[in-house]
């Protein structure tokens, strides 16, 4: 464990892991580690995971690891086994507790890069490129988002319905490090006037957010409440917070599905949300010059659903 840190690191544990530290190595975050060389910073190269933790338990780690591994896979990275990543975060637990207490909420943010071009940090393909967690505290601005009926507007991706399987090479579906234009989506977005974003296609199909995953409801004549997401095949990220609700809601009695759902849907549905795996579930109150519907009791619902924890038992592809 490292000696000497920033004063302000406590609020955030650091743990690299590398071949010589396969279950990690507490670092200070506040001191330089990254090479300016490394592919990560300076294309974007690498891919990673956002994880929240209750008191010391990692919701969905099962579904973000396997998404992680997904992803690497998706970018030919190689990264270090599944057993690494969880020694890395429980050494990240351990440290806390030394240093006085645990958070009751933590964000656990797992990264891995391509590395250095041409010099691999190890001869071991698992441990080639490089790779951390960085745990820190949920600010309490976090913890009011939460619930919070938020305006968003719908922006034009790009791309149309297709690309995912015409063009595997825009990595569409991948969480990879190139979060540039997420980023600017939500200035424009707030720029504007408006909270968020839901990106569509360009032939008229909803995709997702910048961070996070679209989510409707709608009830049947018989009073049965459906939720519905659009479909992967568009090259969406696999949501890890939709599959928690949707395994705890089909559990509920729920009726399921998946798109493809068009701007017109969302429109039409009882309610719309945003879910993801730290501010949870946000229901849309605004869809541009649209005002929604905005159920609280049903928002609540949503987020005691993802309080159940359940294994996500849909499949990632």
């Amino acid at each position: 464990m490292a000696e000497h840190f920033h004063e302000d690191s406590v609020a955030a544990v650091a743990v690299r892991i590398d071949v010589e530290h396969p279950d990690g190595l507490i670092f200070d975050p506040h001191q330089p580690q990254l090479r300016v060389t490394d592919l990560g910073a300076v294309r974007g190269d690498g891919v990673f995971e956002t994880m929240y933790a209750v008191e010391g338990r990692v919701r969905k780690i099962e579904a973000h690891l396997e998404r992680l591994a997904r992803s690497a896979d998706i970018l030919d990275i190689s990264i270090p086994p599944a057993q690494s990543w969880r020694a890395a975060v429980e050494l990240g637990f351990e440290e806390y507790r030394t240093r006085g207490a645990l958070p009751d909420e933590l964000t656990i943010k797992l990264v891995a890069t391509r590395g250095v071009e041409g010099e691999p940090a190890s001869d071991d393909p698992a441990f080639a490129g490089t790779y951390w967690a960085l745990l820190s505290p949920v600010t309490e601005a976090m913890r009011a988002t939460r619930g919070q009926p938020v305006g968003v507007t719908l922006l034009d991706r790009g791309y149309d319905s297709t690309a995912a399987e015409r063009a595997p090479w825009l990595l569409l579906g991948a969480k990879s490090l190139s979060y540039a234009v997420n980023m600017a989506s939500l200035r424009w977005a707030r720029q504007h006037g408006f909270d968020d974003v839901i990106y569509t296609t360009s032939d008229g199909q909803v995709l997702e957010g910048p961070t996070s995953t679209v989510l409707i409801v709608t009830r049947g004549a018989n009073g049965a409440r459906r939720l519905t997401t659009p479909v992967l095949e568009t090259g969406i990220l696999p949501g890890t917070t939709q599959g928690a609700i949707f395994t705890a809601a089909e559990k509920a009695g729920w009726e399921l599905g998946y798109g493809p759902l068009t701007p017109q849907d969302l429109l039409d549905a009882d309610h719309l949300f945003l879910a993801s795996s730290v501010r949870l579930v946000s229901p849309v109150a605004r869809l541009d010059d649209a005002e929604l519907a905005v159920d609280d009791e049903l928002t609540a619902e949503l987020i005691d659903l993802l309080a159940e924890d359940l294994p996500v038992n849909h499949p990632l592809d």
